[in-house]
């Protein structure tokens, strides 16, 4: 426990857990967000010409959802990044004080 209670001071552990769960809640809202907008979109729709509104719509729909997928990734990989680098510290942390 006092291991822990080591790592929980101020230090490059607590930067590295506060950058992981501001990076995973960024790569959360992300996904959140793309499937909010996912579920307005509609797989298929017929539509006359005097419809071309609601065309235009869907069209702007995708745009965004698929504007999203860059940022989801990145943050996505940042996240997993920080993790293995907390993961390694924290190993590491524990073999120097075995």
């Amino acid at each position: 426990m006092e291991a822990l209670e080591g790592l929980l001071r101020p230090g490059p552990f607590l930067y590295l857990l506060i950058a992981w769960g501001v990076v995973t809640a960024i790569f959360l809202v992300l996904v959140i967000w793309r499937s909010v907008l996912t579920s307005h979109e509609d797989d298929q729709i017929f539509l006359d010409a005097a419809e071309e509104h609601m065309a235009k719509e869907q069209r702007a729909l995708v745009s965004k959802i698929n504007k999203l997928s860059s940022p989801i990734l990145t943050s996505g990989i940042m996240a997993g990044v920080l993790l293995l680098a907390i993961a390694g510290f924290f190993v590491y942390n524990g073999l120097k004080n075995f």
